[in-house]
């Protein structure tokens, strides 16, 4: 694939350093350990190089990325379309019908992208051959590993017997690479420390609360940061419904991401924070790595952080990725500043008559259609400007998945939109149209 109209394809000018040399690495054959932080660009690193070793002419597995979370799994086959590069791609993860997978891998594709509990799942169903599959990459690796991964991807890796090439990511330093996964004399590239190297941009603000559960803190906080992207990090599931369910009783509009959310629960949750429609997500740290998540403005930790690699990685959602960013530590009376924060801590004050942000322009529109139906993201905005008289500048992010899309529009139009499209069809299919929950 031509690197100029790749990168035109993702919107992209040039690639950074770490890609330029993680690429370099790659086409010349060599195993490969890179060490990059999160944001930095790893997923495009191995993906561009690794296109071009495929053939899409051929019908068999011949590239396999094992990732940690279903979300960079659906990260990674996105960057793959967007790049419409010719090949099959599947995906396949906790959550996702088996029977859709299995029927989906009836003809093999060259790139298979999944979990590895799922992927050891088709495999013991043979529902895979690795026969042919000649590349692998083990991507957020340190985060599979810190999930409990080590047996279902011992067991993975012992069916590819015909590999040319291992690649590694991770966004810590690892003190051992497991003899699993067969990497023994690897290139490695390390931009951890040049990364660390750099002054800290990041602006670290301390919130005083006068109560231990610190929901009203929380909320006062929220009201002073007004319309802006913020992600409130909690512990706990339990503590992210808490946080919540407070929020919801104050009228702040908010998301919620935790592991024990039902998939599409999380895809929509993360969908409605992507598309401008909600300005609040409060989540666990699953959503502190290896998801596309847009900029944001603040970092929030209403629970201090277990350790100072998890405060890292949290703050990384914004520091890492843009140079600069705030963090928030909101203490009750009875904690202390973490040993870990050595830079100047700025105490601030909040308002006790707090004023309501207002609402996000966009609200979500949810169609009961997608991939499966044959439906696209032309056949949507092309039936919202000529049936629902919308402008252009009135549909904002579109996102088409396999059974359903969503659509964020203009909220000030989204009513009228509906009461115009509820009769229409999309490619000749009567679907059904909503506001999103």
């Amino acid at each position: 694939m031509n690197l100029a109209k790749a990168l035109e394809k993702l919107s992209i000018s040039q690639l950074n350093p770490m890609q330029l040399n993680a690429a370099e690495s790659i086409q010349k054959g060599n195993d490969l350990v890179l060490l990059s932080p999160t944001g930095s660009g790893k997923t495009l690193a191995y993906l561009l190089p690794l296109i071009e070793k495929l053939d899409p002419d051929k019908k068999e597995i011949q590239a396999l990325i094992v990732v940690p979370s279903r979300e960079l799994a659906l990260q990674i086959d996105q960057v793959m379309r967007q790049l419409q590069s010719g090949l099959k791609v599947n995906c396949c993860y906790g959550g996702h019908s088996t029977r859709v997978e299995q029927n989906n891998l009836s003809q093999a594709p060259a790139l298979l992208i999944g979990t590895p509990g799922r992927i050891g799942h088709h495999i013991r169903k043979q529902n895979l051959d690795f026969s042919k599959c000649g590349y692998l990459v083990l991507d957020e690796f340190d985060k599979s590993l810190e999930m409990g991964f080590q047996e279902d991807m011992s067991f993975l890796l012992k069916q590819l017997k015909n590999l040319k090439q291992r690649i590694l990511t991770s966004a810590t330093n690892l003190t051992e690479i497991p003899d699993f996964t067969g990497i023994q004399k690897a290139s490695q590239l390390n931009f951890l420390t040049a990364d660390q190297t750099k002054p800290s941009r990041l602006k670290i603000k301390l919130v005083h609360s006068p109560s231990r559960d610190k929901t009203d803190s929380l909320f006062l906080l929220l009201c002073a940061l007004g319309n802006t992207n913020s992600i409130i990090f909690c512990n706990q599931r339990e503590s992210v419904e808490m946080a919540a369910e407070v929020l919801h009783e104050k009228g702040l509009e908010h998301e919620i991401f935790h592991g024990k959310m039902e998939q599409i629960d999380r895809e929509r949750a993360l969908l409605k924070f992507r598309n401008g429609s909600t300005k609040i997500l409060v989540a666990t740290d699953l959503a502190a790595r290896g998801l596309d998540i847009p900029e944001l403005d603040n970092i929030i930790h209403f629970q201090l952080p277990v350790n100072e690699e998890s405060f890292i990685h949290r703050n990384g959602r914004t520091a890492r990725m843009h140079a600069s960013g705030e963090a928030y530590l909101i203490l009750s009376s009875n904690e202390h500043l973490p040993e870990y924060i050595h830079q100047k801590v700025e105490t601030i004050e909040l308002a006790k008559k707090p004023q309501l942000p207002p609402l996000p322009e966009w609200q979500t529109l949810y169609i009961a259609a997608g991939k499966k139906d044959k439906i696209n993201k032309m056949d949507i905005a092309g039936m919202l400007h000529q049936k629902g008289n919308l402008a252009k500048d009135e549909i904002g992010l579109i996102s088409v998945l396999d059974f359903s899309a969503y659509v964020a529009i203009k909220r000030s139009k989204i009513k009228q939109l509906i009461s115009l499209i509820r009769e229409e069809k999309i490619k000749n299919k009567k679907v059904k149209f909503a506001i999103a929950d």
